[in-house]
């Protein structure tokens, strides 16, 4: 049996594969049942547009064999409030990995969440976080991730009472 991580790259998305990336985000969103509002062609020049106008602060991995884009994982990058021992702080956070259907499962995702980590630990993010679906909870724990007590989070649509 050929081993399906054969021949795969994981590495920072080039500018000509970004149209490549927004389909894979848009495969995604149908696949969870999300339709999309508008045109392939204006999500893609949308996302474009956007992961162009956010590079410094959203930093896009890709797996690719050859030059086909299988899968993708993001780490967005948030600054910290200042301390008197840390002046320039930041967290990351993994967001929108995704691995197209026919190479899931042999682990390609998991290199893609240890790369864009690495990748965090690489430009100093004191902690990464994880929105995890519930399928994928098993592939962040397998590569470090744990819950904590201290992380809180509540919904920013939720009505006040």
């Amino acid at each position: 049996m050929t081993d399906i991580l054969t021949g795969i790259d994981i590495r920072p998305a080039r500018a000509g594969e970004l149209a490549a990336v927004a389909e894979l985000r848009r495969r995604w969103a149908m696949e969870n049942g999300r339709e999309p509002a508008g045109t392939r062609e204006e999500f893609v020049r949308h996302f474009t547009d956007w992961a162009r106008r956010n590079a410094a602060s959203h930093r896009c991995l890709v797996a690719v064999r050859g030059e086909a884009v299988l899968g993708m994982a993001w780490l967005a990058l948030v600054p910290r409030v200042p301390t008197p021992h840390a002046p320039e702080r930041f967290s990351g956070d993994v967001q929108s990995v995704y691995v197209v259907p026919g190479e899931r499962d042999a682990g390609l995702g998991g290199l893609l969440v240890d790369a864009v980590v690495d990748l965090a630990r690489g430009l100093g993010a004191e902690r990464v976080t994880v929105h995890s679906s519930v399928r994928a909870v098993p592939v962040y724990t397998r590569h470090g991730f744990t819950g904590s007590p201290r992380l809180l989070q509540t919904e920013a649509t939720r009505t006040r009472r």
